[in-house]
This record gives structure tokens, sequence and C-alpha cells, in this order.
């Protein structure tokens, strides 16, 4: 398919919302990254999703909404718990999953009965799902595994010619995805986390916030380094759960630890590789700038894979706030390739 290309103005968003009307894929910038957005409610529609994206069938989609309003039209019941979060997150980089009203389509909850629901702060973001008229389910706007795009060119490098229209706004400010928080139990549960923090969530609710603990765990490894796939009896209830994300065409290693060591361990690995003839990026933030290395990681390894990198050598963070969502991209971008310092 030909696809268009939209600016800002308030007739392109109008064009784009038709698209979306009309059970067409469209793309278009929120705070986080780019989302590929298609009428949440349309089972044909999102179904196209997945097949634009290779995206696996049991991988839940987020659905955005421009009103704290349309959260009563995907969920049976809205918590006081749901409501203190709207109230200080939304809109914004916070997601919940809920439960699910039937008329929300499995195809959109990657088969289960809750559904993630997001209200993004983007302006434009906002116009498109209001002039839409309708929730829209949006994951990040690329091919499935590849880094998320935080530009409207990685957008156009990964699906040009597979959607129907691109909204071509400015580069994300928040660079990662939105945290994602489980809202059906006693105990509200992360299962991704994002640039909004256990401890902010804590805080907006008065009371703990668990972790869930695959975050916390290094997934099992095959002989040979490779992941080991997670078992398919496991149903994800947030996107980045299951499957390898973010991953550069580069090997990827991290480096972890105390940060002289590690600043010497990747100057020795680069000597040692390009005397290989092989091109070496290094990518390193100060522990104090995370929201800085959150919005700017993805572009970076989109940048190597422009420029034929064949190695990224990386320095972890400290894991946590906002670095344990950074770290928590990171090893997944690396197929959780650590070495000790």
């Amino acid at each position: 398919m030909d696809t268009r290309f939209f600016g800002t103005s308030e007739q392109d968003i109008e064009q784009a919302a038709e698209i979306i009307k009309e059970g067409g894929l469209v793309a278009f910038p929120t705070e986080t990254v780019y989302g590929l957005g298609a009428d949440a409610l349309n089972p044909e529609a999102v179904g196209k999703v997945y097949a634009a994206k290779g995206r696996p069938s049991d991988n839940p989609m987020i659905v955005h909404i421009s009103s704290k309003d349309d959260l009563g039209r995907l969920t049976f019941e809205i918590t006081e718990d749901m409501k203190k979060l709207m109230d200080v997150f939304w809109p914004g980089p916070l997601t919940m999953v809920v439960p699910a009203k039937p008329e929300v389509p499995r195809v959109t909850t990657g088969g289960l009965d809750t559904v993630a629901v997001r209200m993004p702060s983007d302006p434009v973001a906002a116009a498109l799902i209001t002039l839409s008229e309708t929730p829209i389910a949006a994951p990040s706007a690329n091919l499935s595994g590849k880094p998320s795009p935080t530009s409207a060119r990685h957008v156009i490098d990964d699906l040009d010619g597979r959607i129907d229209a691109v909204i071509s706004g400015g580069d994300c400010q928040v660079g990662i995805e939105s945290t994602v928080v489980d809202m059906t139990g006693s105990v509200a549960v992360i299962l991704r986390p994002g640039i909004i923090t256990q401890e902010q969530l804590s805080k907006a609710l008065g009371k703990a916030v668990e972790i869930d603990p695959a975050l916390k765990t290094k997934p099992e490894m095959a002989e040979g380094g490779g992941l080991l796939e997670t078992a398919e009896s496991f149903k994800p209830k947030s996107p980045g759960m299951k499957y390898k994300h973010y991953a550069p065409k580069a090997e990827m290693i991290i480096y972890k630890g105390d940060r002289e060591k590690a600043s010497l361990a990747m100057a020795e690995e680069k000597l040692r590789r390009t005397e290989y003839g092989q091109k070496v990026e290094i990518i390193m933030y100060d522990d104090s700038e995370p929201e800085k290395a959150a919005r700017e990681f993805f572009a970076k390894l989109r940048a190597c894979d422009k420029a034929g990198v064949d190695v990224i050598l990386a320095a972890a963070l400290k894991e946590d706030g906002v670095g344990f969502a950074v770290m928590n991209r990171m090893f997944k971008s690396a197929g959780y390739n650590i070495v000790e310092v």
C-alpha cells in the first residue's frame, strides 16, 4: 500500500482520523514513543496492526483514550485506586491494566479478560483519538523486536508501505514506553517500568506498589547464550513481558559494575574489536541522567543500525527509579549479554 504522510495541522489530523474510522492504520506521535493506531473496538483493524508489525497475537495492545470518562467504555468498575492514579498521572505516560468489558475485542487484549489503557499527553495524539471517536489500540510503530521509534523517520524506516499513514510530529520527549501497572488485584503491580516510578505510584496511592518478579529475574539462557522462549502457557498481561524487544542489528554487550572499571573494559574491548576490523560504538550515561538516557537510548540504537555498527558496548546505569526502566530496555536490547566488572 502507499503510505500517506500528514503534518500536525487540524486538517491533517482530521484526515488521519477518517482513516482510523474506516479501519485503517495510522502511526502517530505520543510523549513516550510513536504508536501504530487502529480502532481498538474493530477486531479486523486491530488484526492489521499485528500483521503490519509482525507482532505475536498474544502480545496485548495498549488502548489509548483522550478523556478520563472514556475509561468507562472499556472496563466495568473504576476503583478509588484507579481514580487516584488518573488524577495524578493522566494524561501522561502511565498505563493501567483493568478488567475488560466484553465489547473490547480479545484480539485487542491478547486473548485476556483484562485491557491495558492509557491517556497520552501529546496534543496530536489526544486530537487524533478525539476526532476518531473511538479508543485507539496502539503498540509502538516499529517492526516487532526492533528498537522503538521516537521520531517519524524511525516509523518510516520500518513501516513505509505497510500502513496507511504517518503523522509526522516532533521527537518524543520521554523516549521509552509508558509504565504499566496492573490494577486488577488488591495491590498494584508494575508489569513494565517507565518514567513514572514505583516510588511515585506508591506516593499517589498512599500504599505500597509491587514490582512483578519477572522484571528482576534474568531469563533462563540456552546453551550458547541465546534466550530461551518463555513457556507457551505464559500469557503476558503487558507488552514487553514475553518477547525479546528493542534489538539493534549489532551485537550488544552491557558492562555492569564499577563505572571506572566498566569504562576501561569497554575501551579495551573497543580496541580489540577495532583491530579485527569491526565498527564499535560506546553508549555511556552518567547515573545522574537517567531521563536523558531514556530519551535518547532507542534513537542511539537506530543510529548505530544506520551507521553499520557491528558491536555496541553499553555501560549499565544504577537500577533504581528511572534507571530501572532504562536498564529493563537495555538488557532486552542486548539479549541479556552482560559482562560483570
